[in-house]
């Protein structure tokens, strides 16, 4: 068992860009992956402000510095998804991140590692989903390596696009040196699903608990998160819905909301897992950093008061070895 005597905020963010909208997104949507890029390094300065641990969890597409880069790359097993349009290999990219903003991200990258304690994760090579109709074991299997061999680097964390998790992948994981991912809220409309599964009852109930208290504060037990094969699942808490000024009268529910979990993850010595998109910020970039702040200041009295910690994903695996190594993610 791994028990401790402090609780721990989570926060982890599915850096993607254009490569998790491709098959949704409008014109008008882009204005937001536009302001991602210039709300990243906002949310960095703020994190360190605070001394805050997060996990990136980044699309493999974004390490490339070029089009011939990218392509290099390529796994030569690639999915087969019954739907087309979630074939991202396809996709018209321009040559670099300087003609092309939304296909490309080596300089927001190369600045999330320069800041301390931010971890670089996995969101998959091509935004890959593992639930799919037509994607196969062996297709993920070549999908993750291409997702290690471009970031250069070690990889311990993963976060499933569209959050689907697939057991039978797990020894797949495993074997490349993925320690933890992302696994979703237990209560019933945050299961992981096809995007078939995806029902409007199971978005709107969804959309109700961001306000009111239908699943309760969603902090999660230290016990509950190793796995007995040795993966560690650190599910997600709360999804941090952008801003909304049509929305703007349940800003405070919202709000609180948030930052109950906190208190009482802090003051039952559990963990909060807080996520979202950088691209979530991409318009209202002020309101949502007031939001976060805001967030972030409520650890800091819990950090100050109850002893809270701000860890990342891979560092609350790391707790539950022998050890507890900390701050291995550079």
């Amino acid at each position: 068992m791994c028990k401790k005597d402090y609780g721990a905020l989570v926060i982890s963010l599915d850096f993607e860009l254009l490569w998790g909208m491709r098959e949704k997104s409008s014109g008008n949507y882009r204005q937001n992956l536009l302001g991602a890029r210039r709300v990243i390094p906002q949310i960095l300065t703020m994190f360190e402000e605070f001394g805050i641990a997060a996990t990136w969890a980044t699309v493999g597409f974004l390490f490339a510095k070029s089009k011939s880069e990218l392509e290099s790359f390529f796994p030569k097993v690639k999915p087969t998804y019954d739907d087309p349009s979630l074939f991202s290999y396809l996709e018209l990219v321009g040559n670099n991140e300087q003609d092309d903003p939304f296909h490309y991200a080596s300089s927001l990258i190369q600045a999330i590692q320069n800041t301390a304690r931010q971890e670089i994760a996995t969101h998959t090579f091509s935004h890959y989903y593992c639930l799919e109709p037509g994607q196969t074991k062996a297709a993920f299997a070549a999908d993750l390596q291409s997702a290690i061999s471009i970031a250069n680097n070690k990889l311990n964390s993963i976060v499933f696009p569209r959050n689907q998790h697939n057991p039978e992948y797990e020894d797949i994981l495993l074997a490349a040196g993925i320690k933890c991912y992302r696994g979703n809220q237990s209560a019933w409309m945050y299961q992981f699903s096809k995007r078939s599964d995806n029902t409007k009852l199971m978005r709107a109930a969804r959309f109700i608990d961001t306000y009111l208290p239908i699943t309760g504060s969603q902090t999660i037990s230290w016990d509950s998160v190793f796995q007995q094969n040795g993966l560690c699942n650190v599910p997600a808490s709360w999804f941090l819905r952008p801003y909304s000024p049509r929305l703007k009268l349940l800003e405070s529910l919202r709000i609180r909301r948030i930052t109950q979990s906190i208190r009482q993850a802090a003051i039952q010595k559990k963990i909060i897992h807080l996520w979202w998109h950088p691209h979530n910020f991409g318009i209202y970039r002020e309101e949502n950093l007031a939001v976060l702040r805001t967030i972030l200041s409520e650890f800091a009295f819990c950090q100050q008061n109850y002893g809270m910690q701000s860890m990342s994903m891979v560092e609350v695996a790391y707790e539950g070895t022998e050890n507890g190594i900390k701050n291995n993610n550079k």
